[in-house]
């Protein structure tokens, strides 16, 4: 798809811009689906326009081979759920990430079989009451302010959205933000409720932020930022 389009049916093109970074944004979901996904296509192809960022979209797995994932700098996963990828889909794009390239995650929390490593860890659910995360204001505390995703937030940024809880995080994340949990109700990874981190990965970068779960997230002027400074870090910019 074209950046100046805002559907979301599945387009490739046919080669890289020569000179404009390209991304390849994945949306594709067995099991629960966010509504929010077509407001963060158009959130995410605005922002390419703006910035000099072609925008690709598919939610066809079969897209994700080697000859396709070279025409771009990185990939975007938009609220994937379920197991999407098969096995081989799976080792191209890990071999993808290895020969310097990005993936950029996003809500929700991937698993291993969904997004390849470098993503961090597993998603649990809250609690078994609440089989999806309840939408509640919460406070986001941004710790590290030398990343490009949040150099420009508030130590405490209070937003509402819906909160996960993780496990099995690999010990070299970069951590930039942690989630106050005494601040909204069903956190249960304690005072280190990691919620937004990077890390490298083989030659490429992994950027992971666990927000924008509602339509009104891509509204918001700060979140847009944070989006736009992911995908920057991502594509070495």
């Amino acid at each position: 798809m074209a950046i100046f389009l805002v559907s979301c049916s599945p387009t490739l093109a046919p080669q890289k811009s020569a000179g404009r970074p390209s991304v390849l944004l994945f949306y594709k979901t067995r099991g629960f689906r966010h509504a929010s996904i077509a407001a963060g296509i158009a959130a995410l192809q605005q922002l390419g326009r703006e910035n000099g960022i072609r925008v690709d979209t598919t939610r066809q797995p079969a897209r994700l081979v080697p000859d396709t994932l070279q025409r771009y700098g990185a990939v975007v996963f938009l609220n994937t759920t379920g197991d999407v990828l098969d096995d081989a889909q799976q080792a191209a794009f890990e071999q993808y990430i290895a020969q310097g390239h990005g993936v950029w995650a996003c809500t929700p929390p991937p698993t291993r079989s969904t997004t390849g490593p470098g993503t961090g860890g597993w998603w649990v659910l809250t609690s078994k009451a609440t089989p999806r995360c309840s939408r509640q204001p919460a406070t986001v505390l941004v710790s590290d302010t030398a990343h490009p995703a949040t150099a420009f937030l508030p130590g405490r940024w209070v937003r509402t959205d819906e909160w996960y809880n993780f496990r099995d995080l690999a010990p070299d994340l970069r951590v930039l933000a942690t989630l106050d949990e005494t601040s909204y109700s069903g956190g249960l990874n304690g005072p280190h409720h990691s919620i937004v981190w990077c890390q490298s990965y083989g030659g490429g970068r992994a950027f992971y932020t666990a927000g924008g779960h509602t339509d009104e997230s891509y509204t918001e002027p700060l979140f847009r930022r944070h989006l736009l400074g992911g995908l920057r870090y991502v594509l070495g910019r």
